[in-house]
């Protein structure tokens, strides 16, 4: 028999101290059966309840897991999730607020993918005195610093998930500083090939052979979640694009640290601490850092160790298990009450779009990954010069004149909709960043 170790023993002693960690997550698409599958497979934590706009998708997940066809509970009220809870089965519930509000939960897990969603979710949890994981960058990206200074008034966790790049890049860079290594850039291998013009309709077959949703595999083909998750990265990092949307070289796991260096030791980037990607062979589905030593000895050691020739390195973590690590990040912000991920309470960097064709005064544009617009990662300051739209406004935004294909969406040319919950919380923290004389900040 093999002993646990590490978090696996001290997530097993709070169970036995405290019972099971208990997760009420939000959305039951790939991602969120992901976690309920998994979720079933770790001992001291569970799947209370989750929260979706129709019980099929939970029910199948929950079924997946290897429950029992009664263990799902619909459930639609705080009440009556805790008894689903007290019972040892799942609550089912078509409703955010009750999801947050059950007394049961310990920590809420967005798993929705929408800046809206994302918004209103967030703000129950913090409310209620719920840790918030956000498995949804693109409201992180959008309102992440305003969420995260509210949970810390309100004494809770707000944190990114653990397995997704971002979370993952971070461990790589935190790795390099305790080690005082110089931090010269940070990003990804970007997963699937790229195509900035692709539309949905063209990749229903190969979504459906992977279980997942067109939309989704389009904003990961047209590089809207890369660039989505390079701004998160810079957003709690420090390290910014080099250029506006980046290089993306087609670097391999070879010479990533050859091109991903700064110009003076023979790379692409005019500057240390940028944030990019790559497109070439062997690094994806993996992270990196690429770091400099500080010292001739350390090059020498690192070079005889046969992590690279020098006087850059990288250091690659060859997978992220996205979901699948999700419930640790959940864990660790009941447990150790330590975000694994979370943004600096100052703007970095943004995502904006551009217009993947030309748009029309009048249309209402639809949601990240369909056929309108890409993101675009920006520093923040170029970003507020430019008056680039943030990519998490821009569902329900309305052209306000004709945009050409490959122009940058801007609050002269597209409006928000104010009536969103995302926005409101956007113009709150663009509000309060012009109240701290804040640099990158519209007016």
């Amino acid at each position: 028999m093999i002993e646990r170790i590490g978090f696996a023993t001290e997530l097993a002693a709070h169970a036995e101290r405290h019972g099971p960690v208990t997760i009420g997550l939000a959305g039951a698409g790939q991602m969120g059966t992901d976690i309920v599958v998994q979720a079933a497979l770790m001992q001291g934590l569970r799947v209370g309840a989750i929260a979706a706009g129709s019980p099929r998708r939970p029910m199948e997940a929950v079924a997946m897991a290897g429950h029992s066809h009664d263990h799902g509970v619909l459930a639609s009220s705080p009440q009556a999730v805790d008894a689903a809870i007290e019972a040892g089965r799942i609550a089912v519930t078509d409703d955010l607020a009750v999801l947050c509000a059950a007394g049961r939960i310990d920590v809420i897990v967005d798993a929705t993918g929408s800046p809206e969603a994302g918004a209103f979710l967030a703000m129950e949890a913090i409310r209620n005195g719920k840790h918030i994981v956000m498995l949804n960058v693109e409201a992180d990206i959008t309102i992440g610093r305003l969420l995260a200074r509210k949970a810390r008034e309100a004494g809770v966790v707000y944190t990114g998930s653990a397995g997704d790049e971002p979370a993952a890049t971070l461990e790589l860079v935190a790795f390099a500083q305790s080690l005082g290594m110089e931090v010269i850039s940070a990003g990804k291998g970007k997963n699937n090939p790229l195509r900035h013009d692709a539309v949905p309709a063209e990749y229903e077959a190969e979504a459906a052979a992977r279980n997942m949703n067109a939309r989704m595999l389009v904003e990961f083909v047209d590089g809207s979640k890369t660039m989505v998750e390079m701004t998160a990265i810079a957003n709690c990092t420090g390290l910014t694009p080099d250029v506006p949307g980046m290089h993306g070289p087609e670097a391999t796991l070879d010479n990533l640290a050859q091109v991903l260096c700064a110009a003076e030791d023979g790379g692409i980037l005019s500057r240390a601490g940028c944030v990019d990607f790559t497109i070439g062979k062997g690094v994806a589905p993996g992270v990196f850092c690429i770091v400099k030593p500080r010292h001739p000895r350390a090059i020498e050691r690192m070079a005889d160790l046969k992590v690279g020739p020098g006087p850059c390195f990288a250091l690659v973590r060859p997978f992220h298990l996205t979901s699948l690590e999700t419930p640790l990040s959940a864990a660790r912000a009941v447990l150790h009450r330590r975000p694994d991920m979370v943004p600096l309470d100052r703007p970095v960097a943004e995502c904006g779009a551009v217009a993947k064709r030309d748009l029309k005064r009048g249309e209402r544009l639809g949601r990240i990954g369909e056929a309108e617009y890409r993101g675009f990662a920006m520093t923040a300051p170029d970003a507020v010069s430019r008056q680039a739209l943030p990519i998490g406004l821009v569902e329900r935004a309305k052209v306000l004149r004709p945009i050409a294909k490959g122009e940058l969406l801007t609050r002269a040319n597209c409006a928000p909709d104010e009536n969103l919950l995302v926005t409101r919380l956007r113009d709150e923290l663009d509000r309060a960043d012009r109240g701290l004389g804040a640099e990158a900040v519209p007016a």
